[in-house]
């Protein structure tokens, strides 16, 4: 058996950083990963890096181009004609992109230290670990501190149970092969919406199921309404209300049943991609006397600390509580290795962004305008349309605008939510305000360049007191 200060099961977003930084504060570490490719291979980076968030963006990316040389590039004056679409060469750049970023994890660990091991970890009693390799061959390593981070899985339903070839979930839908001529995504939120916009911009009809009747919910209403206007005029079809009751796959594609406010439907795609979210991935996980239980849907039970019931057994990332964001499970595993190393750590979970990386890009951090006043807070509104910033236009990128969200009393940032070129980027100037308990009043004696998209945001704040400048709407 081999000893350890530091366990840490699970080497994606959440894991690999509390491996790093556990590290980084002298502590022997070691870190344990089961994830392997379709080709056998094994890596590090967890989902996010093998079969989420960055190859999502590299097709994003690379769609995005291919729709803006069709759709845009003749206002700039480049004539493109005879253009043709190399999928095989896109998902080849895309496979690159996530090869060398899993690698990179991998030089990351070996640098900082840390012991990097292939095998899937199962918890025992005492804080021992028990590690089963590829080959079969186990091991144990006992640690005077655990860290779980074994991520999540896409949620399956019964009625559309997964085929890989015409009933896939967001991995198989990175990795097709060819573009269908019509494509059903069941689910609209922030996966479904980028995988469709994927496959829409590259040519496919593309149908969106979503069984909630309001689109992204979780989002400002403002926001939501102007991003439903965006995905009707590229082409989604957005169905709302849509609940799924069965699926047939047969030579001629899948015939999806489902029912709306007009009764029952159907729908022929050629391949379904069912996107209705994630669930905690701990199969395997703990073993008998581990002490470690876990909640009525499946996630290990933790405090605000991440501390499970069982002494310096932690948990981070997908697998706990809150939003399911590479970020907030980064956040989460270095505050972790830092307080298991005896320092000060503090996660503000209030303040949390989210992005969607569609076009144009979505972000978000803080209260919307409604759970605001839902609490009884009085608020101003500031927004500033990106019609009326010189940078967007010159971009071709006017679509869109910043909201602010201001207590009305004390001047706080409460919330900023943004529709937009580059929308991702400039939510980061929100969030550090706001940690700072920053006013609108500091957004607005803060010089921002120009011209620059961050001016947008600039003058959403001024808005909020009827200041705006470049507001042309105002």
């Amino acid at each position: 058996m081999q000893d350890f200060d530091v366990v840490v099961v699970g080497g994606g977003p959440a894991g690999y950083p509390t491996a790093i930084r556990a590290a980084q504060n002298g502590l022997k570490v070691a870190c344990i990963d089961a994830w392997q490719n379709r080709d056998g291979t094994y890596a590090f980076g967890g989902t996010c890096l093998n079969a989420g968030c960055i190859p999502s963006k590299a097709l994003l990316e690379s769609s995005e181009l291919w729709h803006r040389a069709h759709s845009e590039f003749a206002v700039h004056g480049i004539k493109a004609s005879g253009l043709t679409l190399d999928l095989a060469a896109m998902q080849k750049r895309r496979a690159g992109i996530v090869k060398y970023m899993t690698g990179g994890i991998a030089s990351l660990l070996k640098a900082a230290g840390v012991t990097a091991i292939f095998g899937r970890g199962k918890l025992l009693a005492g804080r021992v670990v028990e590690v089963t390799a590829p080959d079969k061959s186990r091991q144990l390593l006992r640690g005077k501190h655990v860290v779980l981070a074994s991520g999540s899985i896409p949620t399956e339903l019964k009625s559309l149970p997964f085929d890989g070839k015409q009933i896939i979930d967001s991995w198989g839908a990175l990795e097709l092969s060819v573009v269908p001529k019509r494509l059903c995504v069941i689910g609209a939120g922030v996966i479904g919406l980028e995988l469709g916009s994927v496959w829409r911009r590259l040519g496919a009809e593309v149908v969106v199921l979503e069984a909630l009747d309001a689109l992204l919910p979780m989002a400002d209403a403002q926001l939501a309404t102007e991003a439903a206007r965006h995905f009707k005029k590229l082409g989604l079809d957005v169905r709302l209300g849509a609940k799924v009751s069965a699926a047939k796959p047969g030579k001629d594609g899948v015939s999806v049943r489902y029912s709306d406010a007009k009764g029952e439907q159907t729908l022929t795609a050629d391949v379904v991609v069912v996107a209705v979210g994630r669930r905690p991935y701990t199969e395997g996980l703990l073993g008998e006397g581990s002490g470690v239980t876990l909640d009525e849907r499946g996630f290990i039970k933790v405090d605000d600390h991440c501390a499970t019931a069982v002494a310096n057994v932690w948990a981070v990332g997908d697998a706990v509580r809150g939003p399911m964001l590479a970020h907030k499970g980064k956040e989460e595993g270095v505050a972790v290795a830092d307080r298991v190393a005896g320092k000060y750590a503090h996660m503000n979970y209030a303040l949390i962004p989210s992005v969607i990386y569609t076009a144009p890009e979505i972000a978000w951090v803080g209260q919307s305008e409604a759970q605001a006043k839902a609490a009884g807070v009085a608020v101003k509104i500031g927004v500033f349309p990106f019609a009326a910033s010189g940078r967007a236009r010159a971009m071709e990128g006017s679509a869109g605008f910043v909201k602010v969200v201001v207590s009305q009393s004390s001047d706080e940032l409460l919330g900023v939510h943004i529709i937009g070129p580059m929308a991702g980027e400039l939510i980061a100037e929100a969030v550090l305000a706001m940690e700072f308990r920053g006013s609108a009043e500091d957004l607005q004696r803060t010089i921002h360049a120009h011209p620059t998209l961050s001016e947008a945001l600039h003058e959403a704040a001024l808005a909020a007191d009827k200041r705006a400048i470049d507001n042309i709407n105002r």
